[in-house]
């Protein structure tokens, strides 16, 4: 069922009353939310716990923003005391990343969930925000109101005349009986919007097969990487209902940063009215429409083409040898080709024979010692659906004299024994090069996170020494990685946000590509790298919340590394490349 259809439901179901009627003393069963990451969840994912403080908000209710300080105190006053905190968004219009990016800005480091459909404040009984239920070990709603009486709808007191939670939260803890175990709680009514009616049918044809074009088929197609392809009617139709719950949360297309800080040319995000479409097309029965009224399918290279029309390929020696089932340490490719001088590239993409293989891989350069030193040598990436490197004209990707290069590759397995081969295509530089790119890394060391510790933080700065343009963006954790944000602090003062990655996937480390000139950063400024990271039982890929955490190069150990790439703005180089070899012609010239 559509969400929107079911929302509809929801509204008319508590507009009788009678059917999501509960009061303190009742036991009740909290349907599941999803967490940050996507991922369905339900209380018992948090532990048994003496007693479960939920929280419900939305982003945008004054009310509830005035309160998230209270609950973070609260919260850290009686995380102790075996006292689980969960903040749960009930708006429609809030989405994961919204929800993420809400917490990180307001620092609330318990757990955050959606609730979207409205599923558990009905089975609770919440109508506003902010209100806050209290349910002990066995699931008996202990309290259900406000948090106290100081942040009004018509004003605010200096201090609360009472505080109704934390008073609930002693007498349970004290063994005895809630004095007052419901308040009437003030703030914003929540609202769960019917799907609006279409003008007119949404059909496959002509309404959603461009959308799909757009933002889909790059992986699910028949030669992309994704599991299965969506570049017909009858493989959609299939699938109509899960398209619609990923669009819905925005899991895909994949795209993580934040849109209130930045503009990157790679972005994957859907617009409003093509998930509208998604839904309207779903509530509908998912039609097909007229087939001939289709558009073409988008052409995307075959498992065995290039996007970038590489002048020299370079393969790796034998094909890698992967096991059935397990994990596999990252492994480390040298490629056979040995470059003679110092060579100007301006595209790389990296391939491989069995793309579904490969979660991601790091290309570098190496010359005495065959080492991955990511904040010395390194070239560039990929992850799946991710886009081949390539830099404007007159700028060039150097890689030096004597170096060959390699590459780190997280392999996974699939379920039986498979084989690849993978491969880097470069195509050199076709233009005089007037600049080179850069890049510092902001590589947080030692790095050291406290058993259970729910938000370790890291922050790391560099101050760029020239002034500069911005080229890209890149983050790089493990499965602990909660949070990544690039901050410019200037030097007449001002601070902004250059990026925030608020539920940051390790599944997904894309690059976020800046429109070359839109952001100068003057020399002086200082680049700041924020990062946090969830060691604590809630986190669904942790390997071990009862371990400290060390920096290491495996997913069971972390690194908290953010990079930016550059071009130093007043660098006039003046080469002349040879478009066949990407050596520079002076350089060849001088050493015969």
């Amino acid at each position: 069922m559509a969400r929107w259809v079911w929302l509809a439901l929801l509204a008319g179901m508590a507009a009788s009353g009678s059917a999501w009627s509960v009061e303190p003393g009742d036991k009740v069963e909290v349907p599941t939310f999803k967490d940050m990451r996507y991922l369905p969840r339900t209380i018992a994912d948090f532990g048994a716990k003496k007693f479960y403080v939920l929280y419900f908000f939305s982003n945008t209710c004054p009310v509830a923003q005035r309160y998230m300080g209270a609950m973070a105190e609260l919260d850290n006053t009686y995380r102790d005391n075996d006292i689980q905190f969960v903040g749960v968004n009930v708006s429609p219009a809030d989405n994961i990343i919204d929800v993420a990016q809400f917490a990180l800005e307001y620092q609330v480091f318990f757990p955050m969930v959606n609730d979207d459909t409205g599923a558990c404040a009905k089975a609770l009984g919440i109508t506003r925000t902010p209100e806050v239920a209290v349910l002990d070990g066995d699931m008996v709603l202990r309290y259900r109101g406000r948090v106290d009486d100081q942040f009004r709808l018509g004003g605010v007191r200096p201090e609360p005349t009472r505080q109704d939670l934390k008073v609930t939260l002693d007498q349970l803890l004290a063994g005895e009986a809630v004095e007052t175990p419901t308040t009437v709680a003030e703030g914003c009514l929540i609202t769960y919007p019917a799907l609006p009616e279409p003008a007119e049918p949404v059909t496959f044809s002509e309404d959603i097969a461009p959308i799909l074009n757009q933002h889909c088929l790059q992986c699910h197609s028949q030669n992309g990487n994704a599991p299965f392809s969506l570049d017909n009617y009858a493989k959609a139709s299939r699938r109509a209902d899960m398209i619609a719950e990923v669009v819905r949360d925005e899991r895909m297309p994949p795209w993580y940063a934040h849109p209130e800080y930045g503009t990157f040319t790679d972005d994957r995000s859907m617009p409003d009215s093509d998930k509208l479409l998604i839904e309207q097309w779903v509530a509908g029965g998912a039609p097909e429409g007229d087939p001939s009224k289709l558009p073409p399918l988008p052409e995307f290279p075959a498992a065995d083409e290039w996007s970038i029309n590489p002048d020299v390929i370079v393969k790796a020696a034998m094909p890698s040898a992967l096991p059935k089932t397990g994990f596999i340490p990252y492994r480390y490719v040298l490629l056979p080709y040995e470059f003679e001088h110092d060579t100007y590239v301006e595209g790389i993409e990296i391939k491989s024979t069995n793309p579904k293989v490969i979660h991601h891989a790091n290309l570098f350069y190496a010359s005495n010692s065959f080492e991955f030193t990511k904040s010395q040598n390194f070239i560039t990436g990929t992850v799946p659906g991710g886009m081949p490197t390539e830099v404007a004209p007159g700028v060039a990707i150097v890689i030096p004299k004597g170096s060959m290069m390699g590459l780190q590759i997280h392999y996974v397995t699939t379920g039986k024994v498979e084989l690849d081969t993978p491969m880097v295509g470069l195509r050199f530089s076709k233009n005089p090069v007037k600049q080179r790119t850069y890049y510092n890394i902001l590589d947080a060391r030692p790095l050291k996170i406290p058993p259970f510790e729910r938000a370790h933080e890291t922050v790391e700065t560099a101050t760029i020494q020239d002034d500069v343009t911005l080229l890209a963006l890149f983050s790089h954790m493990h499965v602990r990685g909660r949070d990544m944000a690039f901050y410019a602090n200037y030097p007449d003062g001002t601070r902004e946000t250059l990026l925030s990655l608020p539920n940051y996937n390790f599944d997904w480390q894309l690059t976020y590509y800046v429109n070359p000139g839109d952001k100068l950063l003057p020399k002086g400024t200082e680049v700041e790298c924020v990062a946090h990271f969830d060691n604590s039982p809630f986190n669904p890929y942790n390997p071990d919340p009862t371990k400290e955490v060390r920096y290491g190069p495996q997913t069971v150990d972390e690194m908290s590394q953010g990079f930016i790439f550059y071009v130093k703005n007043d660098e006039n180089l003046n080469l002349k490349v040879d478009p066949n070899t990407g050596y520079a012609l002076d350089e060849v010239a001088s050493a015969n």
